[in-house]
């Protein structure tokens, strides 16, 4: 049903019949403006608020991360005292490089603790089985040097254990003390390994092992081991014992009572290792600080990797095999 205009009222052609009068029109428009400026205002300051809290957390994160590295950091520090006290560095786990018990850091250790005014003696606490006998004799020949340099007595204390490359370090101390219990000695030189050539025999597996050198291949545990590599590998250990052997005489001197068993690798207990001369007294890091170095005070100068530094190794290890994989992928492209 069409609608006529109302009577009087003259239509001009294209005149749309719904359209609002100006004012009205007008008034509408400046109603939808005031929400949508009201819409976008609300947007922007929830926007802000939301950027302030994130710069907030941030910041704290950021404070929180620097506090916890400064704080662990410190345990790394250089102790300096001034003192009179007695030094103790510590001598734990297996002896090699990069571990905690490496030349690099006990050396370091040793060098601030007897530089110290205020120390008149270092204790080497000791608790390890072995490790690096290349590790062991630098620790040894700094603990000589050192010695002559400041004229300080070192001695060591065994806690559980001073087996192999440990004793080598204490042979070096002036004075070994134990507990009746503790594992002192295996004085030997050890290689050990595995040989699979009968398996991979049964398995039907061939090993296809290309050398540029006859001995190139030496120890390889795919492959036979022929008779000169045994030979050849047998004097190598020879001559590295017979080097521990000459430290402990030199070091032990009188004091050492050998025997056939004294050099076997055999392990003793401390009571027996007192009785061999393989240590001097029975006591501990106390009764040593108390009755031997007169100075209750103890000060571990012990140097270990803090988390600072754990931290930016694992960052720089990532970084640096993000850069290897990065190479390698722009390698395969351009081939």
């Amino acid at each position: 049903m069409n609608h006529l205009p109302p009577s009087g009222a003259s239509q001009q052609p294209g005149q749309d019949l719904w359209q609002q009068p100006g004012a009205q029109a007008a008034g509408n428009t400046a109603w939808e403006r005031e929400v949508l400026e009201h819409l976008v205002l609300a947007t922007v300051n929830e926007q802000r608020a939301a950027r302030r809290w994130r710069i907030f957390w941030r910041l704290l994160w950021m404070g929180l991360f620097g506090a916890a590295i400064w704080f662990f950091g410190k345990e790394g520090a250089t102790t300096t005292v001034s003192g009179p006290h007695t030094a103790v560095v510590e001598i734990k786990g297996e002896i090699a490089s990069g571990a905690d018990a490496s030349a690099e850091f006990v050396n370091a250790a040793m060098r601030s603790a007897l530089e110290d005014s205020g120390s008149k003696a270092l204790v080497l606490l000791i608790n390890s089985p072995g490790g690096s006998p290349v590790q062991a004799g630098m620790i040894n020949d700094e603990i000589l040097r050192l010695k002559a340099l400041h004229q300080k007595p070192v001695y060591a204390v065994v806690e559980e254990t001073c087996a192999s490359a440990a004793y080598y370090i204490a042979a070096a101390a002036d004075e070994i003390y134990v507990d009746k219990a503790s594992l002192v000695g295996s004085i030997g030189v050890l290689l050990d390994g595995f040989g699979f050539t009968g398996t991979m025999e049964k398995l039907g597996v061939e090993r296809r092992l290309l050398t540029a050198g006859a001995n190139k291949g030496m120890l390889d545990p795919f492959s036979p081991l022929t008779p000169e590599h045994k030979a050849h590998t047998q004097t190598m250990l020879s001559q590295i014992h017979q080097q521990f052997i000459d430290v402990v005489r030199k070091n032990r001197s009188e004091r050492l009572k050998e025997n056939p068993e004294t050099f076997s690798g055999m392990v003793w207990t401390g009571q027996q290792a007192v009785q061999m001369g393989l240590a001097d007294h029975l006591g501990s890091i106390n009764s040593v600080a108390r009755d031997i170095v007169k100075q209750e005070k103890i000060v571990d100068y012990t140097k270990r990797d803090n988390v600072a530094e754990k931290l930016v190794k694992k960052f720089g290890v990532s970084v640096g095999i993000g850069m290897v994989q990065a190479a390698k992928t722009q390698s395969g492209a351009v081939q």
